[in-house]
């Protein structure tokens, strides 16, 4: 099973206690291997088969799609304060957590947030919670396609990784981050776009299609 980088430390950590719980006492031992297999899984980091349609916006995130609201992107994207529709995606302990570009294009803006660290389930976390922000521009956009990935920290997560840069190119699917334990990310959609998935459906980031762009003629 394939394991993210950012795991390694963890696992090496949670491994090491368990051994040495396993020879202070082989009871205690087994009562502590179902939490270092759950950290193995927590950071699996399987691959993934990305539609080529063009045209399509992919889920960035493993986990529950939230009710879709209008909301108002985060300002330091400099997208406006007309509200866009938002899709967020709650990743609970047991999701796979690593985190994929919804379109190819490139990164227009990237800005790191601090913040509280509410249930990420709740609506409030999209405003008060510590987040990285993306926007995003599609391959042969102009700008009016922008879109805003957001990666949010929930209650128990502590640390948000973005391995993009302003001014890098992105492909669809392809892997970007990562969000220790527990979290949410969030898209917020461009005008003219065609929502395809709907609440309450389990997700998998880098296949299932949440949107597409409506033809332009």
């Amino acid at each position: 099973m394939p394991i993210h980088k950012e795991g390694w430390p963890f696992i090496a950590l949670f491994a090491a206690v368990n051994l040495l719980a396993f020879l202070l006492s082989a009871w205690l031992g087994v009562v502590l291997l179902p939490v270092t297999i759950w950290c193995i899984a927590f950071f699996r980091d399987p691959e993934r088969k990305t539609p080529e349609e063009p045209g399509l916006i992919i889920c960035p995130a493993d986990g529950l799609l939230l009710p879709v609201i209008d909301a108002v992107p985060p300002d330091e994207l400099g997208l406006g304060t007309a509200p866009r529709p938002r899709l967020s995606v709650f990743m609970n302990v047991f999701n796979v957590h690593v985190n994929r570009n919804p379109v190819s294009g490139t990164v227009i803006a990237k800005s790191y947030r601090p913040g509280k660290f509410f249930n990420a389930s709740f609506d409030k976390a999209s405003e008060h919670n510590e987040r990285m922000s993306l926007r995003l521009r599609p391959e042969g956009g102009d700008g009016t396609r922008d879109l805003a990935v957001v990666q949010i920290a929930g209650l128990v997560a502590r640390r948000i990784v973005c391995d993009l840069a302003q001014g890098q190119g992105v492909r669809r699917g392809a892997r970007f981050g990562i969000i220790r334990f527990g979290s949410r990310v969030d898209v917020y959609l461009p005008s003219g776009c065609i929502i395809t998935a709907a609440a309450g459906q389990k997700v998998r980031a880098g296949e299932t299609v949440l949107a597409r762009f409506e033809e332009q003629t």
